[in-house]
């Protein structure tokens, strides 16, 4: 196009950068120049001179400007693309409409008023159990992604969850986590799969045992990062001593690689305050480092942390979310039998437990602490029936017996108690289900032996034989009893606890037998 082909009226492409424009008065200032007056598709009016070598890629749009004759699909696609960018800008429960929940009041405020406005996010989530910490985790992710805030985000759950965790995720957010593993890790092209994988679960011991794994989590950086049970990222104080467990180490390290860190645990507080400083640690060191001083206050935590008990959790119409909950003490007499057998079991307990903390002073921990285990079982069993406690001396007895005809001075415990045991991070019930934990105790308590020479093994033989003589003279055989097969209901004081026990755990009365042992 030439100055001279110049008129108004017409629509011409280039003159502009990123616009269209409409022609509206030419005027002439010598041969190959000239002043344009043009308006832009905004509706702005503005000039400019040009010159033939300016128009050379100017042409003139002609014909309708909408002509509606594109792909109708790929149109849907860009502008639904558009609309879910911005739909937190209109719509600030968003992640709330893409996905297949409905929220409770005290999961919103969690999200939406104390997770959302801290950036960057370091927190702790300390609810009571049932409150939803995955759906408010789930909820949080997919509002950042939502808001193109977080591409990358590590999960990381004991291995007994992880599942459930990828499961949640996906059925409930739509949100597609692969679970990290050793084919994952060896198939993976860069030897890496931290680098690889955007969103990704681990299990907690898996990478806290793992300096390989650590050292590659080491190189890579994340939007956020959730670690499920965190207290179980737990470090201990020994006069001017920190001991720091390994999982505790993963959770300095994971600290140090991602913009955001969620914590979730419904028990972050021990009883020491010392160890609860030193786990707050892991969110802000600045603020709570150090040790406490006599009758120094824990530093305030309402903001980087919030704790709601079951009794708070409401619904929108202003219920309770769980019943109310009343604990009580139940009493009963023991007859004068019963009692002398709950005495001397208690006896053979104390002094058992005795010889397991002399040996654990000795050098001998993993053998110590299996006795421990083993004794404290088996007083659980005396807390449930007689029959419960004759089967389970009478095992005893007999696993000892063999070991003496054999001559074995030491007894092994078991593949899963001693690999458990052997755990620089301590032995955790709750990394087992009922029927494993139930399992683990019938081995500990037949094979954990505190004699150390055969003259104590004879000895403590006896000791068994003359409290299961004493048992079984006690024990009730009409009905079934806690453990299968075991006699129960003759209505005898130990068969009444039971009954009261369990009407009141199906109450969510009181508290389950296993948490005797923490």
């Amino acid at each position: 196009m030439k100055i001279t082909d110049l008129k108004a009226g017409l629509r011409l492409r280039n003159l502009l950068v990123g616009s269209d424009v409409v022609l509206i008065a030419t005027e002439a200032h010598g041969e190959g120049i000239a002043n344009v007056v043009y308006r832009s598709d905004d509706g702005a009016i503005a000039d400019r001179l040009v010159t033939d070598s300016d128009l050379e890629a100017v042409v003139e749009v002609t014909g309708s400007r909408w002509t509606f004759d594109a792909d109708g699909a790929a149109f849907r696609l860009a502008s639904e693309a558009r609309r879910i960018e911005l739909a937190h800008v209109f719509d600030p429960f968003a992640a709330v409409e893409a996905s297949t929940i409905r929220p409770l009041p005290h999961q919103i405020e969690a999200v939406y008023d104390r997770l959302l406005p801290q950036q960057p996010l370091h927190f702790l989530l300390a609810d009571d159990p049932g409150a939803g910490k995955t759906v408010m985790s789930g909820l949080y992710i997919r509002e950042l992604l939502l808001r193109g805030d977080l591409a990358r985000c590590l999960i990381i759950a004991p291995g007994s969850l992880v599942e459930q965790w990828q499961e949640e995720l996906y059925d409930k957010f739509d949100l597609r986590f692969d679970i990290l593993s050793r084919d994952m890790v060896e198939d993976s092209r860069s030897g890496n799969p931290f680098l690889e994988r955007n969103l990704l679960i681990g299990r907690l011991d898996q990478l806290s045992r793992s300096e390989e794994l650590k050292a590659k989590l080491n190189v890579s950086d994340w939007d956020l990062i959730v670690v499920d049970e965190a207290h179980k990222m737990s470090a201990h104080l020994y006069g001017d001593e920190v001991k720091k467990t390994q999982r505790y180490v993963l959770g300095e390290l994971v600290r140090d690689r991602t913009r955001n860190l969620l914590l979730l645990t419904a028990t972050p507080h021990n009883g020491s305050n010392d160890d609860f400083l030193l786990f707050m640690s892991l969110l802000d060191p600045d603020q709570f480092a150090g040790k406490l001083r006599h009758s120094q206050q824990v530093p305030d935590c309402k903001g980087v942390m919030r704790r709601y008990a079951k009794e708070n959790l409401l619904t929108f119409e202003g219920k309770r979310l769980f019943p109310e909950r009343r604990a009580t003490t139940v009493t009963y007499p023991l007859s004068n039998a019963e009692q002398e057998l709950y005495d001397d079991v208690t006896t053979y307990v104390r002094e058992g437990m005795g010889r397991a903390q002399a040996m654990e002073e000795h050098g001998d921990r993993r053998r110590g602490l299996a006795v421990g285990f083993a004794l404290a079982a088996l007083q659980r069993r005396l807390a449930s029936s007689p029959e419960a406690i004759v089967q389970s001396l009478r095992r005893r007895r007999e696993r000892l017996a063999a070991q003496l005809e054999t001559a074995e001075r030491v007894m092994p415990t078991g593949p899963d108690l001693d690999r458990r045991l052997s755990d620089p991070d301590g032995f955790d019930t709750d990394d087992f289900d009922d029927d494993e934990f139930e399992r683990l105790e019938d081995e500990a308590i037949e094979g954990a032996m505190t004699a150390e020479s055969i003259v104590e093994l004879r000895a403590e033989i006896a000791d068994l034989q003359g409290l299961e003589a004493s048992a079984a003279s006690r024990k009730c055989t009409t009905s079934l009893g806690p453990t299968k097969g075991s006699p129960r209901g003759c209505g005898c004081a130990s068969d009444s606890l039971l009954g009261v026990y369990e009407n009141s755990w199906n109450k969510k009365e009181l508290i389950p037998p296993r948490s005797w042992l923490r």
